[in-house]
């Protein structure tokens, strides 16, 4: 019935979306240095910037989306600070079965590799007791616009997720080089390349020059609007 995708919330999780705002726009190198950093995962300095935004949690809905099958309206994303359980899905019983294990990523390595067995791990067998409680929430889509970005692209489809992904790509790259772009101009310039792609979008017959295709262009994209926001904080033309 449903497929529920759980999220840390990243860098930012306790931060209110006033306190990001404000911070984004006074502290701006402060947000930089913590937006590389995560509370729970060790995963890299790109993920990490992708957490950060939840773009990371907006392309695994379009994961989602093409690996089961499910409609977008039946994938929903929760935040859940302690990243404990890392997926559910939900029955046509309204029952949930979920996934839990410590934010670790040797255990989805192993599972990956050793599917469909199960190998025997000298890891810390996980303890619910000593863990105490878990807790979700309803993610802020003010404070993270890169959410519904993916799920416009994914409910779009045709070539739209190429350049979502690429302009995410481009734009993380570029924020995480000290260029000068700020935080939330990452959604602003994805937002821009995907308005910009409405004009030459294919929806059929899509074939892989044209994802190259869109994913150079995307690239460019932001490559050319970067500098505009960073001299002059100008909207996209």
């Amino acid at each position: 019935r449903r497929v529920i995708l759980t999220a840390s919330g990243g860098a930012f999780r306790d931060f209110s979306k006033e306190e990001l705002f404000r911070l984004c726009e006074e502290d701006p190198r402060m947000i930089q240095g913590k937006a590389t950093t995560h509370p729970n995962w060790d995963m890299g300095a790109k993920i990490t910037l992708d957490s950060a935004t939840m773009m990371n949690k907006g392309l695994e809905v379009i994961e989602a989306h093409y690996l089961f099958g499910a409609s977008y309206d039946d994938i929903d994303v929760v935040v859940h600070p302690q990243s404990i359980v890392h997926s559910m899905v939900e029955t046509l019983d309204t029952s949930c079965i979920a996934q839990l294990g410590w934010a670790d990523m040797r255990l989805p390595l192993v599972y990956s590799v050793s599917w469909p067995h199960r190998l025997r791990m000298p890891y810390k067998p996980l303890d619910l007791a000593e863990l105490g409680s878990l807790t979700f929430k309803a993610p802020d889509h003010q404070k993270y616009p890169c959410i519904a970005l993916a799920y416009a692209a994914g409910r779009t489809g045709g070539t739209m997720t190429a350049v979502l992904n690429a302009a995410n790509e481009a734009a993380n790259e570029k924020f995480r080089e000290d260029v000068g772009l700020g935080f939330l101009d990452i959604p602003e310039l994805i937002e821009g390349a995907m308005e910009a792609h409405k004009a030459d979008l294919k929806l059929t017959d899509v074939q892989l020059d044209d994802i190259l295709n869109c994913d150079v262009w995307a690239r460019e994209f932001v490559e050319e609007n970067m500098s505009k926001i960073i001299n002059g904080k100008v909207l996209f033309t």
